[in-house]
């Protein structure tokens, strides 16, 4: 077990051992929050179907917009999983959950939810500038291509050494967010953390415990993509349910307590 403790908080970060069977256990307890709660969850669900619905439309007819449409969703995104995150802890601590503490429950967050929003904005903005030079430099288009050429050259089979290294970058860049973010958005919730602080020890989290890590990120990969078809309607189970997953991984990986005082 392996300690950080941050000087303005007080507060001793414990990371915990965690196995590979955790996910599993994550998946189940999400499960059984989501059944719990049918009606939070069905809005929650709504909510994420709506932007994949967005993001399709945008993809299908103004494809060089689509980046700009994921941004979008990421400003909106954590605001909607905090609130899954809220409905959870109230469960946990045997307190009755509510629509409306669900939707409010960032409201005391702002800040730190703020500067964590801008750095996944930041992270996504340079993911888009580095796919777009591995474009340039495949295909010597004397300029930067736009994000409609680069997606038609990513599904023609045709170019697969450039479909091997733009999904090496993207692969990277998704890694370095998934690791950020892992636990740091119900860290907040839970502790009313910095976003630095909640984002180090995410890190951290990833970097002990990798395999755990990348193995409960392929499940997420895997949920979301056969939740995308068709239509994206599996969405309106599986946004939730990974939702409420995503707390008890928090749950079972990190504790945060109070330091001694000196």
């Amino acid at each position: 077990m392996q300690q950080l403790v941050p000087d303005e908080a007080h507060d001793r970060i414990d990371i915990n051992p965690i196995g590979l069977s955790d996910p599993l256990r994550w998946l189940w307890r999400g499960l059984r929050d989501m059944v719990s709660q049918p009606l939070i969850s069905l809005f929650y669900g709504v909510c994420f179907w709506l932007m994949a619905l967005i993001l399709l439309a945008v993809f299908k007819s103004n494809p060089e917009y689509t980046l700009s449409a994921v941004s979008g969703c990421l400003l909106i995104g954590p605001f909607l999983a905090m609130g899954l995150y809220d409905v959870s802890m109230h469960m946990e601590r045997d307190e009755p959950p509510s629509m409306g503490s669900s939707l409010t429950c960032w409201e005391s967050h702002i800040r730190s939810m703020s500067m964590l929003i801008m750095v996944m904005v930041v992270m996504e903005l340079l993911w888009g500038r580095a796919s777009l030079v591995v474009f340039a430099v495949f295909f010597n288009t004397g300029g930067m291509p736009t994000t409609a050429t680069v997606l038609e050259a990513v599904f023609n089979p045709q170019n697969w050494e450039f479909i091997a290294a733009y999904l090496c970058v993207g692969g990277f860049f998704a890694g370095l967010v998934f690791a950020s973010m892992m636990v740091s958005i119900p860290m907040i919730l839970d502790r009313d953390t910095d976003a630095i602080t909640a984002c180090i020890t995410s890190l951290r989290v990833f970097v002990d415990h990798t395999a755990v890590s990348v193995f409960w990120g392929a499940l997420i990969t895997a949920l979301v993509v056969l939740a995308m078809l068709p239509s994206a309607a599996g969405l309106l189970v599986v946004g939730p349910w990974l939702g409420f997953a995503s707390w008890h991984a928090y749950r079972a990986a990190v504790r945060v307590t109070a330091a001694q005082a000196s």
